[in-house]
């Protein structure tokens, strides 16, 4: 992530080719209004840990976002984060890549806070969780690496 924060404002909608698949459209022309606030927790050379907040919640908000941003979600098959998009391309590095999608086999995505009025009583509920162990693990083995490659 180039910026420590910032706000994406794009259209979400469903891909015009592939249903399964949804775009930001900037322009606004299709889809519908989304807008995410991002800020950037920690740099870990080729990734970065993000807090988004979102003030839309439109289907694959975040997933769709980032990938507009160039930055798809770590080990997000189905908006290209499966794949190293930034880093070097030796061997080691890749072998190292590999080990932590194996470690976190999904998209490294988790709603830390999440609130909304229940629609039945209409109460407020919110509920918070902390970052699961795989992405924990994750986290670490990416500090680690950092640490290992000052050396």
């Amino acid at each position: 992530m180039e910026m420590d924060k910032g706000t994406i404002r794009a259209h979400v909608g469903r891909n015009l080719r592939y249903r399964k698949l949804f775009e930001a459209y900037p322009e606004g022309d299709h889809g519908k209004e989304a807008i995410t606030h991002y800020t950037v927790i920690e740099r870990l050379n080729y990734v970065t840990l993000v807090r988004c907040v979102l003030e839309t919640g439109r289907t694959h908000q975040i997933r769709v976002h980032m990938k507009y941003l160039g930055h798809p979600l770590f080990n997000d098959d189905f908006y290209g984060g499966d794949k190293i998009v930034k880093g070097t391309i030796f061997s080691k590095y890749k072998q190292f890549v590999d080990n932590c999608f194996a470690i976190c086999p999904r998209q490294a995505l988790h709603a830390k806070t999440l609130g909304f009025i229940h629609p039945a009583n209409g109460k407020e509920m919110f509920f918070k969780t902390e970052i699961p162990d795989d992405m924990h693990l994750v986290i670490e083995k990416w500090r680690n690496y950092i640490k290992t490659a000052k050396a």
